[in-house]
């Protein structure tokens, strides 16, 4: 019999434990502190916590407890319940009312039993055979459903042999049936309130996967990025949360801020939606939806055309006795003019491929071929041979891209911002707009959008920043470079530390801890991994 006081101190159990699940986030140690709980309040031996598994319409074990046998299973022990699923209907259809735990779930009621070995209407057969090989002794049982908020049940409580109090086995007490049907009623709402946010968690994932989708079918050079970027980010972070020592050794990171870290990572270029595929995508020069070099091909054709036009006439002339012209030096003309126009073919078409500098004199050249001939174009009016758009293309110094180009492309993260600015983030997720809209920064205060120095901004969006770059340097998917080797691409990250650009001490994280070879291993084609100097890296 409990006395006031026992169930006063039980009550306050009950009262710590429903604190204590509130604030669980993590399903295992949830249903571990539900199943713990339960034992502790009713004083019993052993219990199993069940999930009820919709699809298949069975019971699905989820945590095993047994003191006096040490048996732990199941939740963050690591150690795999092998049993089967419990059905919850008989193979006709009927319900299976033989098992206790199908029995409380079917008929939606508390189950008591003194000793399973005497009563009467349940197949302890199993139970049994448990004990035969254990040399347990399962007598009292007391099983109890969980109800979530809209009254469906969700799980099982099963508990198993309670004390008696002088070291034997007792029954379950009518107060410990109502102090484990009010803890099964709490554990339900925390159960299923941590499963909806795992739900909308999931949904919201989704929709940055959405996201990035729609960019990766806009453009299969940026898919890649979208999902290569956030992994760097968090490898980076977790060599930064090791550190024990140094500028970064009191940083630390909670499973929150990782998450915030994650979606930031995920989001971070989500205003690329925005971005017009032929910008995202111009591999050459001259590109827009189509490559226009094909274009100024078909011109040199027709000044080809004309100069043999021209020649065929003279000489016609020659034959018609009009003039008096050596015949052989206007086709050494024409086979000159013929010479010079493939060869200003051939050197646009060169000039058309982004590098990473093109020379003064080349772009002169492109100046001069552009306005130095003239053609009838297709409205029928002499015109420069490359109008003042084609001769900007052609002259890009370094890439593909135009000044105008270069501000469409680099306003995504403006948009970025924009966009996740406007979400109602929770608290937990309140920074995401300003660790995504960070990577395009420099610590040197010379990035964009927002020119923020080193001072302005958290570790994380410089760690982004890192991950942007490097990835952006090794990816093999862009349409108008290879990716590079890493011996290469650390080197000009290392540059770029020296140059504030990027964050010297989480720079020094990344190549001491290796992250960029962890990355390479996962990420890279095998020609790129190189040995990398180090020391010369981060001199």
């Amino acid at each position: 019999m409990d006395t006031t006081e026992d169930l006063f101190r039980r009550l306050e159990q009950l009262n710590e434990v429903g604190v204590a699940l509130s604030r669980e986030r993590d399903i295992n140690p949830l249903l571990e502190r539900i199943l713990v709980a339960a034992k502790t309040i009713t004083r019993a031996d052993g219990g199993t916590l069940y999930r009820v598994v919709d699809e298949a319409c069975a019971l699905r074990f989820e945590i095993i407890r047994t003191d006096s046998l040490g048996i732990a299973m199941g939740g963050t022990t690591g150690r795999e319940i092998s049993f089967p699923d419990i059905a919850l209907r008989d193979p006709d259809g009927s319900p299976n009312e033989r098992n206790v735990v199908a029995y409380a779930v079917n008929r939606d009621v508390t189950v008591s039993i003194e000793d399973a070995y005497t009563e009467r209407g349940f197949d302890f057969s199993g139970t049994r055979r448990f004990d035969e090989g254990t040399g347990y002794r399962s007598r009292s049982f007391l099983t109890v459903p969980m109800k979530n908020h809209e009254d469906q049940i969700i799980g099982v409580l099963q508990l198993i042999n309670a004390s008696d109090g002088r070291g034997g086995v007792g029954a379950f007490s009518e107060a410990d049936r109502r102090l484990v049907e009010s803890l099964a009623s709490q554990a339900a709402i925390a159960l299923t309130n941590r499963q909806l946010i795992g739900q909308l968690e999931e949904l919201f994932e989704s929709f940055i996967n959405l996201i990035n989708l729609a960019i990766d079918e806009k453009s299969p050079y940026t898919g890649g990025h979208c999902q290569r970027v956030p992994e760097l980010t968090m490898m980076i972070a977790e060599a930064a949360d090791a550190a024990c020592d140094g500028p970064l050794g009191g940083f630390r990171m909670s499973e929150r801020d990782r998450y915030e870290l994650k979606i930031a990572g995920m989001l971070h270029d989500c205003g690329k939606v925005t971005t017009p595929v032929h910008v995202v995508d111009k591999a050459t020069k001259m590109q827009t939806l189509f490559d226009r070099i094909h274009l100024v091909d078909t011109r040199f054709e027709v000044l080809k055309r004309d100069a043999e036009i021209t020649s065929l006439r003279r000489q016609l002339a020659i034959a018609r006795g009009e003039v008096a012209e050596d015949e052989s030096a206007i086709h050494h003309e024409c086979q000159e003019t013929l010479r010079r126009l493939d060869d200003e073919r051939e050197f646009l078409r060169h000039s058309n491929v982004g590098g990473e500098a093109m020379r003064a004199d080349d772009q002169q050249r492109v100046r001069d071929i552009g306005t130095g001939q003239r053609w009838r174009n297709p409205d029928g009016v002499i015109a420069d041979f490359l109008s003042t758009d084609e001769i900007e293309n052609l002259t890009i110094r370094a890439g593909t891209l135009t000044a105008a180009e270069r501000e469409t492309i680099n306003y995504h993260i403006v948009a970025t911002i924009k966009m996740l600015e406007r979400l109602p983030w929770p608290k937990h997720l309140v920074n995401v707009p300003e660790y995504a809209g960070g990577h395009h920064e420099r610590m040197d205060g010379k990035g964009y959008p927002k020119g923020l120095s080193r001072e302005q901004m958290s570790l994380q969006a410089r760690m982004m920043g890192i991950a942007d770059i490097f990835e952006a340097l090794t990816a093999c998917d862009r349409p108008y470079k290879k990716g590079m080797k890493l011996s290469q691409a650390l080197s000009i990250l290392g540059n770029f530390r020296r140059g504030g650009h990027i964050d010297p001490d989480l720079f020094e994280i990344f190549v001491r801890s290796k992250v960029y070879l962890r990355y390479a291993e996962r990420f890279l084609d095998d020609a790129q991994v190189d040995e990398v100097d180090e020391a010369a890296v981060l001199a």
